[in-house]
């Protein structure tokens, strides 16, 4: 895992604030760091060694003739097998997956190398000789990318910390808008950040810049398609665990020491019970608290001794979490209300003494329906249908819904309904009354739609579970979970895999019919009745919980002046952009 930073404003005039951006990404990149520079573009990259420890792996990395220059941040599974058919053209100096990327543009470009490569990257590449700039991001947004053009300059970076130093505050502005969708959904959604001229990269996007003229255009390279198969069940699984099996055995590729996060709920413990089949030894990393009503590491410890795991577990105490509350704003450089953040970053902390890598359960859930909302909308929906009647449902919606849910205007056809009830049961944010005067606060428009990032992903001829599932993967996935998992693991020179999220583990998924993947109308169905014979029987059966209590109860009382922990964080650490 590393940083990268890149931009075009006269790079040799300015190499002293170029690399005081570029060392604000030291923490994702400890082991080296290096620079390429013309009259005209600047690369800088700060490394984390992970493949192939010696100088031979450094970047920027160019080819013989320094005719291509690429910086990357992640890691590409399938070198192995791309690096097999390049090496018949072009010689290798390392053995580093980055190579991959180097050589695979010059030989395919960048449409067909993006469509071959699979893995988790968000890297620049620079052709000389065509004057253009590609930036992309992997398919589920695992690492990040943000950029601006700024006074007809281009800048890029992993985090927008590095962004921040190399422009100060000078040029950037606030976006109101971006800190009212922060509001509603405690993260600001992808493609905004919380400046106006500083953007967020989606995911399956490659940005290309032309040099000459200066332009650039936004393509998407990968759509997920959702055309069900006809599959049957004993195929399924078959297919289900050779993939998330061959998936796991690509992750496990390491010059470094690699462990394994374990919480005892079902996504991690069956990545540890795969990754047995491949290494003798595995250390395994749980965090727990120190309120035993809500403490789940029991869970994890029938995993670790089944498998005979190297296990550790490490019990925080709510100050241990509390005092974490201003490391928010270093993280994540915009607000960000996840809490779970913290016992994530303490227990990534705690790995980080054994590993340089981890792989962890995440994307499981959005992949294979595995969140209770899923269940809850849909049982909801089904009971309206069954009470009024399809005929009235409409016009009785609205009634029957402000004394249970929220006084919105809740229309079946337009979503809004399906959108109120996902809002309000996954992310936690603020609904529409407890924002208006958030709204006169930051001047925002009467008909803004607060929903837009939703409504964008928003497929009504979906089954709808299936149809929540594609709004997770496209929002809550890469903005809130990805985010948070890669913000405080990269806080401490961590490198996180998720093997769920491989892009045919992704594809699988979705072209599953809904019967299938809720086998036995069941959260999870069909993982469970794939990985039951490898796991035990308690994991199996065991409540999904995660880290939602007692953190709830601890991040509460955080809460001083505002209502809320999520108006906490904004009115605390960033109380100097708010209007007066």
């Amino acid at each position: 895992m590393c940083g990268i930073f890149g931009h075009t404003e006269t790079p040799k005039k300015n190499m002293h604030k170029s690399r005081d951006a570029l060392h604000t990404l030291t923490h994702r990149g400890p082991d080296q760091w290096g620079e390429w520079s013309n009259d005209r573009v600047y690369l800088g990259h700060r490394r984390l060694s992970i493949l192939d420890l010696s100088e031979n792996g450094r970047q920027p990395m160019t080819d013989r003739k320094q005719e291509v220059i690429i910086t990357v941040n992640g890691e590409i599974y399938n070198y192995l097998q791309l690096k097999k058919e390049l090496q018949k053209t072009y010689e290798f100096k390392s053995t580093t997956d980055s190579e991959v990327i180097l050589y695979g543009y010059k030989k395919w470009g960048i449409q067909v190398l993006l469509e071959k490569i699979d893995g988790m990257y968000a890297f620049c590449i620079y052709d000389v000789k065509k004057q253009k700039i590609f930036l992309a991001r992997d398919r589920a947004g695992i690492k990040p990318l943000y950029y601006s053009n700024i006074g007809n300059n281009f800048a890029w970076a992993s985090e927008l910390k590095a962004l921040e130093n190399f422009y100060h505050s000078k040029v950037l502005t606030i976006d109101h808008t971006a800190l009212f969708d922060y509001l509603t959904y405690i993260y600001i959604p992808t493609p905004k950040t919380l400046y106006k001229n500083i953007y967020k990269l989606q995911p399956a996007h490659y940005l290309e810049i032309d040099l000459n003229p200066n332009h650039f255009v936004i393509k998407k390279y990968w759509e997920l398609d959702t055309s069900a198969q006809d599959i049957s069940l004993p195929q399924a699984k078959f297919e289900l665990k050779q993939l998330t099996k061959q998936s796991v055995e690509e992750q496990l590729m390491s010059d470094v020491p690699v462990g394994f996060f374990l919480s005892g709920g079902m996504d991690s413990s069956t990545v540890v019970s795969l990754a047995t089949k491949f290494s003798d030894k595995i250390n395994t990393y749980s965090i727990g608290f120190d309120d035993k009503a809500h403490d789940e590491t029991e869970y994890a410890k029938i995993v670790a001794d089944y498998f005979r795991t190297n296990h550790k577990t490490q019990i925080v105490s709510s100050k241990d979490v509390l005092d974490l509350f201003s490391n928010l704003r270093d993280w994540y450089d915009e607000p960000f209300a996840d809490t779970s953040a913290f016992p994530t970053y303490l227990v990534s902390k705690f790995a980080k003494k054994d590993s340089t890598v981890v792989l962890t359960g995440d994307g499981g859930d959005e992949l294979f329906g595995g969140y209770k909302w899923y269940q809850n909308i849909k049982t909801r929906k089904d009971i309206l249908k069954k009470q009024i009647g399809l005929k009235k449902l409409r016009k009785t919606m609205v009634r029957t819904l402000q004394k249970k849910i929220t006084p919105l205007k809740l229309e079946l056809q337009d979503s809004t309904f399906i959108i109120e009830q996902f809002l309000s049961q996954s992310s936690g944010g603020l609904r529409e009354h407890q924002k208006e005067h958030y709204a006169e606060l930051l001047n925002i428009e009467k008909d803004y739609d607060s929903y837009w990032h939703i409504r964008k992903y928003y497929k009504k001829e979906l089954p709808l579970r299936t149809r929540i599932q594609y709004i997770d993967f496209h929002t809550y996935l890469p903005d809130d979970i990805l985010t948070k998992v890669d913000r405080t693991s990269m806080a401490v020179s961590l490198e996180a895999r998720v093997p769920f999220l491989s892009k045919k583990l992704i594809e699988f998924s979705f072209s599953l019919p809904e019967a299938i993947r809720y086998k036995d109308n069941e959260l999870k169905g069909l993982m469970k009745e794939t990985f039951k014979d490898l796991l035990p029987e308690s994991i199996i059966t065991r409540d999904k919980k995660g880290f939602s209590i007692p953190l709830r109860n601890w991040a509460n009382s955080l809460v001083k002046t505002r209502k809320t922990i999520q108006e906490e964080i904004l009115f605390s650490l960033f109380k100097e952009i708010i209007p007066e």
